[in-house]
């Protein structure tokens, strides 16, 4: 191997805490490991610089579980970066190709029975990341299947980048310290967002211009409301009043829309390709949105929703384009690697702070060599929201809550908070109806802000650009991890790229054989897998599925 091809392989600049979250893992000889970082400090190379060390440690094969299926893409072209090749489109009646060190599923997946007993075969001798591990504890079946994939695993790495949460749904491999709240997550390494400004380089500045208002509505009952953000308000006026002036039948979503846009156009005049994050309502909510600013700004403004097939390859096409505006509903909230966004509106009736501050943590990914780089979240000024605002910088751990009691404030407890609001995303039909948006006017903008000097209240005046040295860490040494397939350079396809291209040849060889034979589909890919030797495509090399396909395309031939 040239040395040129060695260094890539080997080398690996991590910053200064991904160095010490490498050491103490390295140190370590538990089986699981919890870091938390926050959004844009870079969890994966960190992640993935664990499992270079880990692999030449005996473990045969690297399982890596995302939150969403565009997260699974992401982990597959970082880890190609850093001399892994991961199989994306793994399902549990294949096996785990030759040429590819191990596969990325999501949570979802997992959840699955028959996909948790394979893993679970399959994971004895594996080295498990966990992307994002709070989503275990979303659903009962999620965190179940986790447990039992897993829990066999030669090692765990576990991450968050926010880890907050305020339930009694425990997560998978975390350990809890019990305390005067209920139990307390323990991480084996932390890395805030207050330490990353510290440090320069990592993450911005976030500066969160918050719009008081007057809404007026009618209420289920018929009644006529009106309240601005500072009175005083149940939890099912708060819900009214929020989604008064969230909708664009007032003046005060198109005011902060405004005052938005014209923030990114300020900033797109030192940074052309600057973008901004609506996060809407719901799906109509956003197609409403787009069309505002398509009409209202004459620029263009993209629209993704959760039941778009083509969701991922927009949000990935927008990241790589100078297109001013992404509108969506919660496809964007976490995981998603948006670096040009430094504009945010929050138009979302989701008041939990774990939403929230994965929404804020799309626009915090600092660009080397780019000064000046504040971000800017624009939001109503609710008590909620504003609560979670001022807390961005507090680092926080998941607490397991006992249930609470029927006394417990007639049920106003937090867990109880977070579950309206979440439910108010689905408020039913006939609420809908009986609930209209009379007016919503804007009346003040109060600003404060997170950066390097702590929290300040004012649009200060250009930041000076970090001491990268700071945070430059230093480069690390790691072991070299060949699969069947050798190494790929940077700038070639990964592995798994090939392995979809070379599918998409046999299937259409197939359906071409189907047509030329009269066979069933299940008989033609039954006698190519017999005519190249392999269990099944999923399963197959690069290597293989070329062969097949030079199968295929001989006996379309010799027809």
């Amino acid at each position: 191997m040239s040395a040129a091809r060695n260094s890539f392989d080997t080398r690996v600049h991590l910053r200064a805490w991904q160095r010490s979250a490498f050491d103490k893992f390295a140190a370590s000889e538990q089986t699981d490991f919890l870091a938390v970082a926050t959004p844009g400090a870079g969890k994966t190379t960190f992640a993935l610089a664990c499992a270079r060390w880990a692999l030449a440690q005996h473990r045969r094969r690297l399982i890596v579980v995302a939150p969403t299926t565009h997260l699974k893409t992401q982990w597959v072209r970082a880890a190609h970066s850093m001399g892994l090749q991961l199989d994306h489109n793994w399902s549990p009646n294949d096996g785990i190709a030759s040429d590819v060190h191990g596969i990325v599923t999501t949570y979802q997946q997992v959840a699955m029975p028959a996909t948790a007993k394979k893993l679970r075969g399959i994971a004895d001798d594996a080295f498990v990341i966990l992307d994002e591990l709070h989503h275990a504890g979303d659903e009962r079946a999620w965190g179940d299947g986790v447990r039992t994939a897993f829990e066999l695993a030669a090692r765990r790495l576990s991450l968050s980048g926010t880890p907050f949460r305020s339930d009694t749904a425990s997560i998978p491999f975390v350990r809890y310290e019990q305390t005067g709240e209920g139990g307390q997550a323990e991480a084996d390494f932390t890395y805030g967002y207050a330490d990353g400004l510290r440090d320069g380089g990592v993450v911005r500045p976030v500066y969160f211009p918050r719009f008081d208002g007057l809404m007026e509505w009618s209420a289920p009952d018929g009644s006529i409301v009106s309240a601005s953000f500072h009175d005083d308000l149940d939890r099912t006026g708060s819900s009214h009043r929020l989604r008064s002036a969230l909708s664009l039948e007032g003046d005060w979503l198109a005011v902060v829309i405004g005052q938005a846009h014209e923030r990114l156009m300020k900033i797109r005049e030192l940074h052309p390709d600057a973008g901004a994050l609506a996060i809407c309502m719901d799906q109509d909510h956003a197609r409403d949105i787009a069309r505002f600013i398509r009409t209202r700004f004459s620029v263009d403004a993209e629209v993704v929703v959760s039941d778009d097939p083509t969701a991922s390859a927009k949000i990935a096409a927008f990241g790589r384009s100078d297109r001013p505006w992404l509108v969506a509903v919660r496809m964007v909230s976490e995981g998603v690697d948006i670096p040009r966004l430094r504009v945010g509106v929050y138009a979302s009736t989701v008041v939990t702070e774990l939403f929230f501050r994965q929404a804020v943590g799309r626009l915090v990914r600092w660009i080397s060599g780019l000064p000046n780089q504040k971000a800017y979240v624009y939001l109503p000024d609710d008590p909620r929201l504003r609560s979670h605002a001022f807390q961005i910088a507090e680092a926080r751990r998941h607490v397991l809550r006992p249930p609470a009691s029927k006394d417990d404030d007639d049920g106003f407890t937090r867990e109880a908070i977070e579950r309206a609001a979440l439910q108010e995303l689905n408020m039913l039909p006939e609420q809908l109806s009986l609930f209209s948006v009379l007016s919503a006017t804007a009346t003040g903008m109060t600003f404060h802000a997170f950066t390097e000097h702590g929290i300040t209240y004012d649009d200060e005046p250009d930041i000076p650009e970090p001491d990268s040295s700071i945070a430059s860490g230093d480069v690390l040494e790691l072991p070299e991890i060949p699969t069947d397939a050798g190494f790929q350079l940077v700038g070639s396809k990964s592995i798994a790229d090939l392995k979809d291209e070379l599918r998409e040849q046999n299937l259409a060889v197939a359906k071409r054989l189907v047509d030329f034979t009269g066979w069933s589909h299940a008989k033609v890919q039954k006698e190519l897998n017999r005519l190249a030797g392999i269990e099944s495509v999923g399963s197959a090399t690069n290597k293989q599925l070329e062969a097949r396909a030079r199968y295929g395309e001989g006996w379309l031939r010799r027809r």
